[in-house]
């Protein structure tokens, strides 16, 4: 079976190990040239294509940021870079890939009002065949999953999610949202939409009153803290993520975040016995490493009693969770036969 995969050049044999006692050991490891695969985002704020190798590496990137996405202007991206990709990989690396993974937000025609989109443009989404699109401009297979989902199996493939075997977790994108791991493997729930954090009841951090979660704990609420102040927002979205110069808003921003979280947090452990809840974001890692530790603090003040109070942790792949799970999608669904078993 080694030689088969050698051949396939999927894997490769390292130099043979001596030690003291019986025949050398020969290493084998994926072939990082061997597998490769395409992930697609289309966020709310902006859609992100890359090229990523077995190992999680991302290769090439491509990002369009807009006001609201709309199925011409997020096609036209995608048909607009596959040249540029492909030619960099080369007609032999092209005929290799595993796919192209898809994941965009459940029900991307919802919450207009929050973003101030309108409701025509966006109600194009509803009948919209995003996988036999992408498949036709790509001429590959597709995976498509909710984009929290992909994110969350990025961090559960390459990050910290193998240190636990239940965990929710969270990620702050334009709207947060959230996935679930259990038995060590993600669960994607009936409709694929397990983990839909933002719709979670907490207190609004301005009436106290019950409101979504989505409503005080996403970026899209920072940025327009940002645009009332005068400044241009763009800069949020910029790569490389560098925040600094809002910190006037950013500050009261991840309090926040922070607090809703706490709440959060308590209310999916009340539901499963989770051992830890991972955040993690569409934001600079020092941005990440504060709202952690405001979540730890707030869940102390939480009453809890009834549950296992769970760790609250720093996940580890960033921002580009979400499209390096996209890509994941091919490459486990071509070569693995769960998730589970690529760990």
């Amino acid at each position: 079976i080694i030689r088969s995969l050698e051949g396939d050049g999927l894997v490769t044999r390292s130099d043979p190990v001596r030690g003291k006692v019986g025949k050398p050991r020969t290493p084998v490891s994926l072939n990082p040239d061997g597998i490769k695969a395409l992930g697609m985002i289309i966020g709310r704020r902006a859609s992100e294509l890359a090229v990523m190798d077995v190992n999680a590496r991302v290769i090439a990137r491509r990002e369009i940021v807009y006001a609201y996405p709309t199925p011409d202007r997020v096609m036209g991206f995608l048909a607009d870079s596959l040249p540029d990709l492909f030619g960099g990989l080369g007609p032999d690396a092209v005929g290799r890939l595993a796919g192209i993974g898809v994941s965009a937000p459940f029900q991307l025609w919802n919450w207009l009002s929050l973003v101030n989109a309108p409701e025509a443009e966006m109600e194009a989404w509803r009948g919209f065949d995003i996988a036999g699109e992408v498949a036709r401009l790509s001429g590959l297979d597709v995976v498509f999953q909710n984009d929290v989902t992909s994110a969350c199996t990025a961090e559960h493939l390459y990050g910290r999610g193998r240190e636990f075997e239940d965990y929710a977790y969270f990620y702050v994108g334009s709207f947060i949202g959230g996935g679930i791991v259990l038995n060590g493997s993600v669960y994607p729930g009936r409709s694929g939409n397990a983990g839909a954090v933002g719709s979670l009841p907490v207190p609004d951090a301005l009436t106290g009153r019950a409101t979504q979660l989505i409503r005080n704990a996403s970026i899209y609420t920072l940025e327009r803290d940002i645009i009332e102040a005068g400044l241009d927002a763009r800069g949020l979205w910029a790569f490389p993520r560098d925040w600094s110069e809002f910190e006037t808003q950013v500050a009261p921003w991840i309090e926040r975040t922070a607090a809703s979280l706490a709440v959060a947090a308590a209310a999916v452990c009340s539901v499963i016995d989770f051992d830890a809840v991972l955040i993690d974001g569409a934001f600079p890692e020092p941005v990440r490493a504060r709202i952690v530790a405001g979540a730890r603090a707030g869940l102390a003040q939480v009453d809890t009693r009834g549950i296992a109070v769970p760790r609250i942790e720093e996940a580890s792949v960033g921002r580009n969770a979400r499209v390096i799970g996209s890509a994941a999608l091919p490459i486990l669904a071509k070569y693995f036969l769960s998730q589970s078993a690529f760990r």
